[in-house]
């Protein structure tokens, strides 16, 4: 299991993003975390295989209501996630 941090460009704020973000994570066993970040992107932590990760970004894509622009994300150390969480305000 590596972590990834991604941040999601486009329309993703205001629309149920981190909410289908939760959905899509839970669906396939990823722990981490979503927020919102101050400047409209949102920003996940996703711990997961690699191969799983690559699915879990292109069911991203499929959100409805949101637009998803541009994907980049970065493998990290990070402690370990018992669940994924939808973090509320903005970072």
């Amino acid at each position: 299991m590596r972590a990834f941090v991604l941040t999601v460009s486009g329309r993703v704020q205001g629309v149920g993003f981190r909410a289908c973000v939760k959905r899509i994570a839970d669906s396939l066993a990823i722990t981490g975390e979503v927020l919102n970040l101050a400047d409209g992107r949102v920003r996940i932590v996703a711990v997961a295989e690699e191969m799983i990760l690559e699915k879990f970004i292109s069911m991203l894509y499929g959100c409805p209501r949101a637009i998803v622009r541009d994907v980049r994300g970065e493998t990290v150390e990070s402690d370990p996630y018992s669940d994924f969480q939808v973090r509320r305000g903005l970072f």
